[in-house]
């Protein structure tokens, strides 16, 4: 493909082998470069995809690198998403965009001032199962939408994850981790929120890892680990939300979305795929519906999606503004909570322009 856009990656940690996978779909990406503050992490991943590794410092100098992708652990992202900035990078973040809200809002404005996009995980929302459910809301499948709810419920990540000590420090917990998954899919289905309210605690004050690399380390935990909220949408709908790292088991739906015509069961948030569910007014079971979009697709089509809108001068749908609308509503669960209020959200987004139906593998635009 000609025009492509060369892409360097920040950060190869954990998430960052479904990043390389995924990328490599989408013939307008050539990722060319990583980054690690762990050279040796660094080179390895080089080797692995067969790209250059590279020291943050000439990745931000190297002039032929039009995006970066930030893939750094939730309180490095500021930082580094400010000297992306700063370098005149177009930059895609893993979620979410900051760990408070001033952080956040001084990154958009940032990209702004700078002129460059700014984009952050989650991306999942663009796949297959998130834009059937979108088409099928948009044609009017189970009405208006007067209700949705919205569950996350496990026991945390110390048994499997080999460094799992931030998903418990602040900028961590449920929510800040998982919450950009239900909550981004439920604006691209619904649109922005104006309040919420919330309550939040914290049931397990220390953890320890059982995965293998870091067995029998404790951990303190510093930020909620169970948050119960209410959302306000603008729409007039009314959701429900619950995150937790503090639930042994639970038989409860991902998404549902409750319409005046019917009903929706919504996919997993943090996959791509389906399946999808409606029960309209009067029918007697659930109808499995065939996803209108392809789900072979994964982590790195926001990133592809950020490309698109740099050649053709659109928007990009994984946007700064949506993270941060995301981020201010996710804050606002546990200022709820602290205060006893409802919380308004000052801040607002459109809902993202749906992906068009039919398009050809590795393509985003007709």
């Amino acid at each position: 493909m000609e025009n492509r856009v060369k892409v360097g990656v920040i950060g190869c940690g954990n998430i960052s082998g479904a990043y390389f996978k995924y990328t490599g779909m989408f013939p307008i990406l050539d990722v060319v470069a990583c980054a690690d503050m762990d050279m040796t992490r660094a080179e390895a991943k080089a080797a692995e995809h067969g790209i250059k590794a590279m020291s943050v410092k000439d990745m931000l100098a190297d002039k032929t690198i039009e995006i970066v992708i930030n893939l750094t652990i939730p309180k490095a992202h500021f930082d580094v998403n400010m000297a992306c900035i700063a370098a005149g990078k177009n930059v895609h973040c893993e979620k979410p965009l900051a760990i408070n809200r001033q952080d956040g809002r001084k990154t958009v404005e940032a990209a702004k001032a700078r002129d460059v996009l700014l984009g952050c995980a989650p991306d999942t929302f663009l796949g297959g199962g998130g834009q059937t459910c979108r088409k099928l809301i948009d044609d009017g499948w189970i009405g208006e939408p007067i209700g949705a709810t919205a569950f996350m419920m496990c026991h945390g990540h110390e048994s499997w994850h080999p460094s799992p000590e931030f998903y418990y420090e602040v900028g961590g917990g449920p929510m800040l981790d998982m919450g950009p998954y239900y909550l981004t899919a439920m604006v691209n289905l619904m649109g922005p929120i104006k309040r919420v309210t919330g309550s939040t605690r914290v049931t397990f004050p220390e953890r320890t890892i059982t995965s293998k690399e870091k067995y029998g380390k404790k951990v303190a935990v510093e930020t909620p680990t169970h948050i119960a909220g209410v959302m306000d949408f603008g729409s007039g709908a009314i959701g429900t939300i619950i995150q937790s790292f503090d639930v042994w088991s639970h038989n409860l739906p991902r998404i549902e979305i409750y319409g005046t015509d019917g009903s929706l069961v919504v996919p997993d948030p943090n996959n791509f795929t389906g399946p999808v569910f409606v029960r309209r007014a009067g029918a007697k079971e659930w109808s499995n519906i065939p996803l209108t979009h392809a789900d072979n697709v994964g982590r790195g089509i926001g990133v592809a999606d950020m490309a698109y809108a740099l050649r053709s001068g659109r928007k990009n749908r994984v946007s700064g503004e949506l993270a941060y609308h995301v981020l201010d509503v996710m804050c606002s669960f546990e200022e709820a909570s602290k205060t006893g209020k409802h919380i308004e959200i000052k801040s607002t987004v459109a809902k993202p322009a749906a992906l068009p139906i039919g398009l050809m593998p590795g393509t985003l635009d007709n």
